[in-house]
């Protein structure tokens, strides 16, 4: 058989053309399609991986806000412990302040109740008891008791000490050389001039005396002159037992009241 070479041209220019026509209207197309497929994987790939940048950002700030969220919300809680703590304290120190206070001023006042009492009960004690003395002394200071009386002041003035000699003569200087004399009685005219006499020899001068009556003296006699006093008289002997039951029974300390209360209070008659 003879090799045919025109047929074998022939055949192979439409293989060329055939394998041209594939390639422009079937592989290209394919390949375009296959490209742009991959465009737009690649793209959507790549918007996907922007939308997880994206998302894992708001989701770490989410975790961020939630995580501020929870320290501010315990920081809150912790303060308002706090606040609620001091506030319990200081409701509770000014309740105790409160109660205090009020203790205070109820002690306080029985105190100062139980000091009243007490300086009632004494005041009261002490005005009965030195009435009905002078009561009993005023009745029995007779005449007998009244010269006794004028005898032992006209003694004290012939025994006056150097100081109260010395004494007397200053008061003396100002008020002019006169002196009074009061006594709870009248004086007898020889009680007078003894004094008198009693005066002069104490002081080696001529003295005037002044005489007077003073009933609250309760049977007394008692010399004056310019504030410096000579005296004899139980109506002084009251006073100055007064003064030492009033110093004596004056306000006790708030630790003594109950104490004094109970040593002073009258005793019952059994």
């Amino acid at each position: 058989m003879l090799f045919d070479w025109f047929t074998f041209g022939a055949q192979t220019l439409n293989f060329l053309v055939l394998v041209w026509l594939m390639k422009r209207f079937l592989y290209k197309p394919i390949l375009n399609a296959i490209d742009a497929r991959e465009k737009r994987i690649a793209l959507a790939l790549a918007d996907a991986a922007l939308k997880q940048v994206a998302a894992q950002k708001e989701r770490d700030a989410f975790q961020k806000k939630n995580e501020d969220f929870d320290r501010q919300r315990s920081e809150l809680l912790g303060r308002a412990k706090d606040e609620a703590r001091a506030e319990r304290q200081r409701l509770l120190d000014e309740a105790r302040q409160v109660a205090e206070t009020l203790r205070t001023k109820k002690q306080d006042a029985l105190t100062r109740e139980l000091q009243t009492q007490h300086q009632d009960i004494a005041r009261r004690s002490r005005e009965e008891v030195f009435a009905i003395a002078q009561k009993v002394l005023t009745d029995l200071a007779g005449l007998s008791l009244e010269e006794r009386m004028g005898d032992v002041f006209t003694q004290r003035l012939r025994a006056l000490d150097d100081a109260a000699k010395t004494g007397l003569a200053e008061a003396l200087k100002t008020s002019i050389n006169t002196v009074r004399v009061r006594s709870a009685f009248e004086l007898s005219s020889t009680q007078r001039d003894d004094m008198q006499q009693a005066l002069n020899e104490s002081l080696s001068s001529d003295i005037k005396i002044q005489f007077d009556t003073t009933p609250e003296l309760i049977s007394g006699i008692e010399l004056t002159a310019n504030g410096w006093k000579v005296a004899w008289n139980i109506a002084d002997f009251l006073a100055s037992l007064e003064q030492r039951i009033g110093d004596f029974t004056k306000e006790p300390s708030d630790g003594q009241v109950h104490a004094v209360a109970s040593t002073y209070a009258p005793e019952k008659a059994s």
